[in-house]
């Protein structure tokens, strides 16, 4: 697995997360490196197939920073620094902060939405990504290239990437995470206050209340620094939350009958056209559109597919032997395939598709 052609890699903060990217890579042949400042976890991170070995590896094409939240600035310039020619991406959960502190077009801003409620690197899973969303935030000085390889690595690990500017993903995941959590955290607060009362209230704490409320299980220590760096988008979706929990007081308290099916109903309706799984092959189409070879192109296109609800399955950067133009291949459902080639068309591409099989 490790021999000297391997592919090369190093993960700083050898935790649940950086523990389940280190077990992917080496399951899929790369020989990854670790930097933890506890050197027992460093150890045990060998010791349970996460790591080949400790240390800053000078050699890595791609390193992946997740330590806490409040931490990432300085870890992502050391790990720039450590490696000078790789590509150095992240796993935290608020992005915009991040990516105006580090000014490098070597460093594009990631979110594995993943984890579980396990603790550090005893839980870490070479599978956790399978199926996951993991979003990756460049910006308009982002190189093709760069996006491309980083999206090819992270791909490999199973998940399904979306491209989104960092300010759009801090308020997306401040709508469908952080309030998410702090919500359950509360709710689960007050059941505990309650079961001071009544010894029951836990013992029927069952199904919905135990789905809403599974989030609370996980590691609190990384909150408070993700509400911090978070603060303003938070804020708003906890308006948002508060002014809608009011109006259903009032549906409740009013007897309105109707208002709360109306409620229900979007909700549910919301709830069950959820995407899930990825289509087949045969489902798939080809979109190629001409370039110039020039820095954001790539991250343009994709934010472009991002905005118009059409997901990229696969992509490739074929550059040409002559001149500053390439193509990009993009791979997206053939049901949205016109979606796409008409924003690129809007904004000045000139696209092709074709069916993939």
């Amino acid at each position: 697995m490790n021999g000297g052609t391997a592919r090369r890699a190093t993960i700083v903060g050898v935790g649940l997360i950086g523990g389940s990217i280190g077990m992917a890579l080496r399951a899929r042949g790369w020989h990854v490196h670790g930097v933890d400042p506890d050197s027992e976890r460093l150890a045990r991170a060998v010791e349970l197939g996460a790591l080949d070995a400790t240390g800053w590896d000078p050699e890595a094409e791609l390193t992946f920073v997740a330590t806490p939240v409040g931490q990432l600035p300085a870890a992502v310039v050391e790990a720039l620094a450590a490696a000078p020619t790789g590509l150095v991406t992240d796993v935290g959960s608020v992005k915009a902060p991040l990516v105006a502190a580090v000014d490098d077009d070597r460093f594009i801003g990631g979110h594995p939405m993943a984890g579980s409620e396990q603790d550090g690197v005893d839980g870490a899973d070479p599978e956790m990504f399978a199926d996951a969303i993991w979003v990756l935030t460049p910006t308009e000085g982002t190189a093709g290239d760069a996006l491309a390889r980083v999206r090819s690595v992270v791909s490999s690990m199973g998940p399904e990437i979306l491209t989104l500017p960092p300010d759009r993903h801090d308020s997306l995941v401040a709508l469908v995470s952080h309030v998410p959590h702090l919500t359950a955290a509360t709710l689960m607060g007050i059941a505990a206050a309650r079961s001071e009362e009544h010894s029951a209230v836990l013992r029927l704490a069952a199904g919905g209340f135990r789905d809403m409320t599974r989030v609370a299980a996980g590691h609190p220590g990384i909150w408070p620094d993700i509400c911090g760096e978070n603060a303003a988008a938070i804020d708003g979706v906890l308006d948002e939350l508060i002014r809608a929990l009011t109006a259903v007081r009032a549906e409740v308290a009013g007897g309105d009958r109707d208002g709360l099916l109306r409620r229900l109903e979007t909700a549910r309706s919301a709830r069950v056209s959820l995407p899930t799984g990825a289509p087949r092959p045969s489902d798939l189409a080809e979109v190629r559109v001409p370039v110039l070879d020039r820095q954001g192109e790539l991250a343009s296109i994709t934010l472009l597919a991002t905005d118009l609800d059409v997901n990229i399955y696969d992509l490739e950067i074929a550059h040409s032997g002559e001149g500053d133009r390439g193509v990009v291949l993009l791979i997206v459902e053939s049901a949205l395939a016109e979606r796409l080639k008409g924003g690129l068309m809007a904004n000045g591409y000139r696209p092709t598709s074709a069916p993939l099989a």
